[in-house]
């Protein structure tokens, strides 16, 4: 089976675990990969990758084979209508036997085309995790909680800097002031890259959008323990996207007045200085001895931290901060 475009079927009703979903869809959509290959595109653990792989084979949907100059197996899928057709192959007599763990998102309830409802806060958080591992573009969030607990804040921690480092725009509203960072106390520092985040009174609901393509929700707003709702139905998807962005904006006035405090770690200091006396990002990278993107990705954080939008909104809002110093003028000359 080579890689395909056709619209691959969710594993979940044939008892596969998230894991071995996404995998499937990877193989599926791209074509044979060794585990190694896989673990790494994906950003998963390697024993996660194993034990999706081992679901695949007793399932047949996949298929190890040696393959000249790879070193390992080369995992091929299979398509589910040839599956339905054939029994299951029996796995390849190389292939390391594992005891597969429990399936904590196959709790999980079909409502209907586009709905599901995953029952508990575990499998609730499992299948958050397996849309960080593949979101490409954009995750958008609401915390209506005034407090975090750490069970849930610590693996969200991990999630942002993920997020952020691959890319991926991350926007967040919620009630909890942004200074100090209340993500602080469990293990993010200033120097990890951050979420724009707008604070306000109330928000309306738990909620997160990836890729304004699948929304979570918890099924009773008081009581996430009671799982979340998956709705994957694009006018739901739309609506919540357009509710997000009704409180977003919002949230700019209730952000910047008062004005956010922030520090600049000695690096950005320099930086911001070079800047405002007329470098460019390739000169300043230069003299800082780091790479020209290494100087986007501190601007891009500064903008994120600050709530703004370009780079001209970025100097009026350290300025009005008096975190940088207007360039002065050429001796014996007018200001500019």
């Amino acid at each position: 089976m080579t890689a395909s475009t056709e619209p691959v079927p969710s594993l979940i009703g044939w008892g596969a675990s998230p894991d071995a979903d996404l995998v499937y869809r990877r193989l599926s959509t791209f074509g044979r990969a060794t585990a190694r290959e896989l673990f790494r595109e994906l950003g998963m653990p390697r024993q996660r990758v194993n034990q999706a792989l081992d679901k695949l084979a007793a399932l047949g949907l996949a298929v190890a084979r040696r393959s000249p100059g790879q070193t390992g197996l080369v995992w091929v899928p299979r398509s589910t209508a040839s599956v339905r057709r054939e029994p299951p192959p029996p796995p390849p007599a190389d292939a390391v036997r594992r005891e597969p763990l429990p399936e904590v998102v196959a709790q999980a309830t079909q409502l209907g085309e586009g709905l599901r409802h995953l029952r508990t806060r575990a499998a609730s958080r499992a299948r958050l995790g397996e849309l960080v591992a593949i979101a490409r573009h954009e995750h958008l969030a609401m915390h209506p909680e005034p407090s975090f607990d750490a069970e849930a804040a610590k693996p969200a921690v991990a999630m942002d800097r993920t997020l952020l480092e691959r890319g991926v725009s991350m926007r967040v509203l919620g009630v909890q002031p942004a200074t100090p960072d209340p993500m602080s106390p469990y293990g993010r520092t200033p120097a990890d890259p951050q979420p724009a985040y707008r604070e306000m009174p109330a928000v309306p609901m738990k909620l997160f959008v990836v890729d304004r393509k699948v929304a979570l929700f918890p099924v009773t707003p008081t009581d996430v323990n009671r799982g979340y709702l998956e709705v994957t139905q694009p006018p739901v998807v739309a609506a919540l996207v357009a509710l997000f962005e009704r409180h977003w904006a919002a949230g700019r006035a209730i952000q910047e007045n008062p004005m956010s405090r922030i520090e600049l770690d000695p690096r950005e200091h320099m930086l911001i200085g070079l800047l405002a006396q007329g470098h460019t990002d390739a000169s300043a990278a230069t003299e800082l001895r780091v790479s020209a993107r290494t100087v986007s990705t501190i601007i891009r954080s500064l903008m994120d931290r600050l709530g703004v939008e370009n780079r001209f909104q970025l100097g009026v809002a350290l300025g009005a901060r008096h975190l940088v110093a207007p360039p002065e003028p050429d001796a014996g000359g007018e200001p500019a």
